[in-house]
């Protein structure tokens, strides 16, 4: 129960303050900017790691979630709790935003402004090298687990940066179902889902090919 709700409470803080800042930009866009965007959801992710984990890992994040198991072959109960707990937190989040932002249309919702084939492939190159990036930096010598969350944090923020007027720099299947379930768009929801946890699991082969004499 602990690592559900951590994993709940850490999803729900990275999109509340990251698609939060992205509704408030189309407001006030002198003020926020696309670097305080991409920066929300860097610390976001920075501090939740710290923040919770020792609990659960903070995964915040289902193709995460999913390519730990794959990559431990520990099995699927314990992703499929943490992908629930995920995508909760994500539509809890987009749903108390709907609320103090009723008139926004997307939410922060992710959107394949660079083309459906290109968003994809941005989507799973991203989400490739976010995941090598975590088994470099979570698995092994307790001096990584100490970076970590600077070094994740980091990644997310120049993905978001580079690549975020493109596709939205998702990464995260948790982070697009929630603003696309509560503002109604699912019509290119797939590409966030499947892109992003092709991309988390093609990574394992590289991991385990370059770190095989090292950890």
């Amino acid at each position: 129960m602990k690592k559900f709700l951590a994993e709940t409470l850490g999803t729900f803080v990275l999109v509340f303050m990251g698609t939060g800042a992205m509704i408030l930009n189309q407001i006030y866009p002198e003020q926020v900017t696309h670097l305080g965007v991409s920066l929300a959801f860097g610390l976001s992710v920075s501090c939740m790691i710290f923040c919770i984990g020792k609990i659960s890992g903070a995964h915040i994040n289902p193709a995460v979630s999913l390519a730990f198991a794959l990559e431990e072959k520990s099995g699927f109960k314990s992703p499929l709790l943490f992908m629930t707990a995920q995508v909760l937190g994500a539509i809890l989040a987009s749903a108390f935003l709907r609320f103090l932002f009723p008139n926004s249309n997307t939410l922060g919702e992710t959107l394949p402004k660079a083309g459906i084939f290109n968003s994809f492939l941005i989507e799973f190159l991203i989400s490739f090298l976010l995941m090598f990036l975590i088994f470099s930096v979570a698995k092994g010598a307790k001096e990584k687990g100490l970076s970590a969350a600077w070094a994740i944090g980091a990644y997310v923020f120049l993905a978001a940066f580079v690549t975020g007027p493109l596709t939205g720099a998702s990464m995260n299947p948790a982070r697009s179902i929630g603003p696309a379930l509560i503002s109604g768009n699912l019509s290119t929801l797939w590409i966030y889902i499947l892109a992003t946890s092709l991309g988390t699991v093609s990574s394992i082969p590289l991991y385990k090919f370059l770190y095989k004499d090292i950890q």
